[in-house]
């Protein structure tokens, strides 16, 4: 638990599975090569942020804004564009499936 006034992290290479960041406003964070498996990231602030070769499987966005966040070379990662803020985030196009998931749908390609 931490008061989140001023915060400011750095992640390279870190194994941050089952980590909470919960309702935490971390703009423009940098995560680089990090394994944030079943990670929650659920209501927190992550605007510009960057997830630069991440794996991001099991992790929970739910209530999470990622305007202008970068998961180009991010992989795992499922998130739901009707509950979380997207808006100008990059996204690599063999990502894509991790922001249709919910749907069930098959894609070939």
């Amino acid at each position: 638990e931490c008061i989140d006034l001023g915060i400011s992290f750095s992640f390279m290479d870190c194994n941050l599975q089952h980590a909470s960041f919960y309702k935490l406003k971390l703009k423009h964070q940098q995560f680089n090569q990090c394994h944030l498996k079943e990670t929650d990231f659920t209501a927190a602030q992550l605007i510009g942020s960057i997830f630069e070769g991440c794996d991001l499987a099991g992790a929970v966005f739910d209530g999470t804004n990622l305007e202008k966040a970068d998961f180009a070379t991010a992989v795992n990662y499922s998130i739901d564009p009707e509950n979380n803020r997207i808006k100008k985030a990059k996204f690599s196009s063999s990502g894509l499936a991790g922001l249709l998931s919910k749907y069930d749908i098959e894609m070939e390609g």
